[in-house]
C-alpha cells in the first residue's frame, strides 16, 4: 500500500468544497450520517425566511404560509419521485414512523415483523405499539458480515405469515450502512398482502428514489442528512390508498375543516399548531444549492459520495487488515467495518467508546464508534460528503492502527 503522507497529529481539512459548510476546518469531519451538516447559503436563505414570518407573523401565517408549503412540498415531490398531495411535511424521520405506527391499529395476534439490524428509536417505537396492543413483534437476523442482498431478501420473507400485519425496514441501516434491496421486499410483501413502513431516515438525496413507483405503503425520510437542508425537515410519503389511515402526532385544527378544495390528509399534517416552517421552506434552496455544486447535478454529488465512501472503507479495511465486511453493491455513502473487540477499558460515563473519545479529543476526527450488535464487539462508521477528501480517511487509517497497536503510519 502506497505510504500515507497525512498527519496523525492535526487535522486535515476538508475538500476544495468544504468552504460551502461552516464546519470547524480543525475537525475532520466524517460523520455526515449522524446529523448532517447544512451548507452556509441554506442556512442564510432559511434565517431570511424566519426574518419574513417575523416581520408580520399573522400575514405570514394566515395568508402566506399554504402556497409557500406548496412550493417546497412541489420541490420535494420531484426530488423523490413522488406525488406532491401523497407528501407531508414532518420534523424528523422518528416522527413519521411514530406517526404511522401509532395511526395504525394492531390487535393481539397481529405480527410486526423488523430485523435486527433496526434503527433503535424505531424499533423501540415498534415495540410500544405492540406492547400496547397485544401484536408481537419479529426481529429478523441479519448477518454482518453479509454475503450480499440475496441473504435479506430470503430471511425477511421467511417471516413473514398469515399474522404479518406491517413490515418495518430500513431503506439504509443505521449501524452497518448497507442498502437494503427494499424494491424487492416492498413488492414480494405487497403481493403477500402485507404493507410496508420504510425507515429511509438516510435515503432522500444519499440514494436516487422514485417514490410512487416503489408502492410502499409508507416511507419515511430525512431531509436534513443527505439532502443538506437544516435540522427539522422531514418527509412522510403514504400511499394514496392508505392516507385515510394516517393521522398526525398531533391532531389540530385541520381535524374538523369544512375545506374541499383539499384532501384531510394534507389539511391535517400542514398545520399541526404553531411552529417555524423555515426548515422545509428552504428545502428548494437546498436541491438547487447542492445539485450545483458539481457538473453533474445530484447524480453527480451520489455518485462521487459513493465512490469516495467505497474507497474510504476499502483503504481503512486493508490498512487495518479487515476482510470487507459487504459486497460493494449494498453500500452508498456510508461504510461500516468491525474493529478488534474493545477489551478491559470501560465505556466512558457518557456511554462512548474509549475510542471514539480518543479520536475526537487527541485527534480531532469525529466519527461514531459504537458497540455492536453488543459488548464486546464493535464497528466504526465512515460517511462520505462533498466536503471530505481522500487524506481524511488516510489519516483516519494511520490514527486507528496507532491507538490499536498496530504500528504506525502504513507502509
Amino acid at each position: 500500500m502506497k505510504q500515507t503522507t497525512a498527519s496523525v497529529s492535526g487535522a486535515c481539512g476538508g475538500s476544495e468544497l468544504a468552504k460551502h459548510w461552516g464546519l470547524d476546518p480543525g475537525v475532520d469531519y466524517l460523520n455526515h450520517g449522524s446529523f448532517g451538516a447544512c451548507p452556509t447559503v441554506v442556512l442564510e436563505a432559511q434565517a431570511r425566511w424566519q426574518r419574513r414570518l417575523e416581520r408580520e407573523p399573522v400575514l405570514f401565517m394566515d395568508r402566506e404560509f399554504e402556497g409557500l408549503f406548496d412550493r417546497a412540498r412541489e420541490a420535494l415531490a420531484q426530488f423523490v419521485g413522488a406525488r406532491s398531495e401523497d407528501l407531508a411535511f414532518v420534523p424528523n424521520a422518528s416522527a413519521g414512523v411514530n406517526t404511522v405506527l401509532r395511526s395504525l391499529r394492531f390487535e393481539p395476534g397481529d405480527e410486526i415483523v423488523v430485523t435486527d439490524q433496526e434503527y433503535n428509536a424505531t424499533r423501540n417505537a415498534v415495540d410500544f405499539v405492540a406492547q400496547r396492543s397485544g401484536a408481537r413483534v419479529v426481529a429478523v437476523a441479519l448477518p454482518f458480515p453479509i454475503a450480499g442482498p440475496d441473504v435479506v431478501v430470503e430471511r425477511v420473507l421467511a417471516a413473514l405469515t398469515p399474522r404479518t400485519k406491517l413490515l418495518v425496514l430500513d431503506h439504509i441501516t443505521s449501524p452497518t450502512g448497507l442498502v437494503l434491496p427494499i424494491e424487492r421486499l416492498v413488492r414480494e410483501a405487497r403481493e403477500r398482502g402485507v404493507d410496508t413502513l420504510v425507515d429511509g431516515a438516510h435515503g432522500p438525496g444519499h440514494v436516487a428514489l422514485e417514490l410512487e413507483a416503489l408502492g410502499a405503503a409508507y416511507y419515511t425520510g430525512n431531509c436534513h442528512k443527505w439532502m443538506c437542508t437544516p435540522k427539522g425537515s422531514a418527509l412522510l410519503h403514504v400511499r394514496r390508498d392508505r392516507q385515510a389511515l394516517i393521522r398526525p402526532l398531533s391532531i389540530s385544527h385541520g381535524a374538523n375543516s369544512r375545506r374541499t378544495d383539499r384532501s384531510l390528509f394534507r389539511l391535517e399534517f400542514d398545520w399541526p399548531g404553531t411552529h417555524d416552517p423555515s426548515p422545509w421552506l428552504v428545502i428548494p434552496d437546498a436541491i438547487e444549492h447542492i445539485g450545483a455544486l458539481l457538473p453533474g447535478g445530484w447524480s453527480e454529488v451520489r455518485r462521487r459520495n459513493r465512490e469516495l465512501a467505497l474507497w474510504a472503507r476499502d483503504f481503512v479495511c486493508s490498512a487495518l487488515g479487515i476482510p470487507l465486511p459487504a459486497p460493494a453493491s449494498m453500500i452508498a455513502c456510508l461504510g461500516a467495518m468491525p474493529l478488534p473487540d474493545r477489551v478491559g477499558a470501560a465505556l466512558e460515563p457518557s456511554g462512548h467508546d474509549p475510542l471514539h473519545v480518543a479520536l475526537f479529543q487527541r485527534h480531532h476526527i469525529e466519527i461514531p464508534v459504537f458497540a455492536w450488535p453488543k459488548p464486546p464487539r464493535r464497528l466504526i462508521r465512515i460517511s462520505a460528503q462533498l466536503y471530505n477528501r481522500r487524506e481524511q480517511y488516510q489519516r483516519l487509517a494511520d490514527v486507528l492502527r496507532a491507538e490499536l497497536g498496530l504500528g504506525g503510519q502504513i507502509a
